[in-house]
């Protein structure tokens, strides 16, 4: 997905977060907002989102020395959702379509964006994922896909949302490669917060190689390319892995909530939709 004009407002709101969620003092914040304004003038508008959002966090932490502002934040999440966890692996087997309901589950999970803000309360939101109609449902041809597939690559987005992407990679009873980000950025799934909910009891956990909200290619490492280059089938979770890969050739299902009207208008569906998008349809 391209950069929009409205993205770089978003941007300044993610630093100034960023900025707080690091406990920086005031007079630190203006310094720090003041570089990445440059940065945002400086930038490619043909470069994505996510990757004006890596530079941006680059920055920040070369101004701060703070690895991961939203360490505590990451931890929370994962904790309350692993609270719901017996509770909804309950749901999935009293369903009377397991697949769908545990595809619902993820998407649910994708509502943990501190990207986008802080304020959702995952369980009212999962009741509502679980009965809203699906803006765009390609989940019988996922379903046809995964069934036809050696294993799966499954690109995770955030920390928490691992809990849930947990219930549907059971569901799925596939090899499934999990990728996560090399080191913290927002509160993207890094290898510690996958093991926290569990995800290496049933899938391959990896890297990205690479520091950047979604999944930008340039930025990964020779060897995910060569695993992404092979895979059978892609599960992308989230906005910013629709932002860096909706350009690929690629055989890849978005699941996702749109919570930002930029976004929104590019995949052609109302902010608040859940989307089962192939990228091949």
């Amino acid at each position: 997905m391209k950069l929009y004009l409205d993205c770089y407002p978003c941007v300044l709101r993610q630093t100034l977060q960023a900025c707080r969620s690091a406990g920086l003092p005031g007079k630190k914040q203006i310094s720090i907002m003041a570089e990445v304004m440059n940065l945002l003038q400086e930038a490619d508008p043909s470069s994505n989102p996510p990757e004006i959002a890596a530079q941006m966090h680059t920055l920040i932490r070369d101004l701060t020395k703070c690895e991961d502002p939203y360490l505590e934040l990451k931890q929370a999440s994962t904790k309350n959702a692993l609270l719901l966890y017996s509770e909804l692996k309950r749901e999935i087997s009293t369903a009377m379509n397991p697949f769908d309901t545990a595809v619902r589950l993820s998407i649910a999970g994708n509502i943990i964006d501190f990207g986008i803000g802080k304020d959702f309360d995952l369980r009212p939101v999962i009741q509502r994922v679980l009965t809203q109609p699906y803006a765009i449902d390609h989940t019988l041809e996922l379903k046809d896909e995964i069934s036809n597939a050696k294993s799966v690559l499954f690109l995770a987005d955030n920390a928490g949302e691992t809990v849930l992407d947990r219930l549907l990679i059971e569901t799925i009873d596939k090899h499934v490669i999990y990728v996560v980000k090399d080191a913290p950025i927002l509160n993207d799934a890094t290898a510690e917060d996958a093991v926290a909910a569990g995800i290496d009891q049933v899938a391959e956990v990896i890297s990205c190689g690479a520091r950047s909200p979604g999944t930008v290619l340039s930025r990964c490492s020779e060897e995910f390319i060569k695993i992404y280059e092979q895979a059978d089938i892609i599960i992308a979770k989230g906005q910013g892995n629709y932002e860096a890969l909706s350009g690929e050739k690629r055989s890849i299902f978005f699941l996702l909530q749109t919570k930002c009207d930029v976004l929104a208008r590019d995949v052609g569906v109302p902010v608040g939709s859940i989307v089962a998008k192939w990228s091949l349809l």
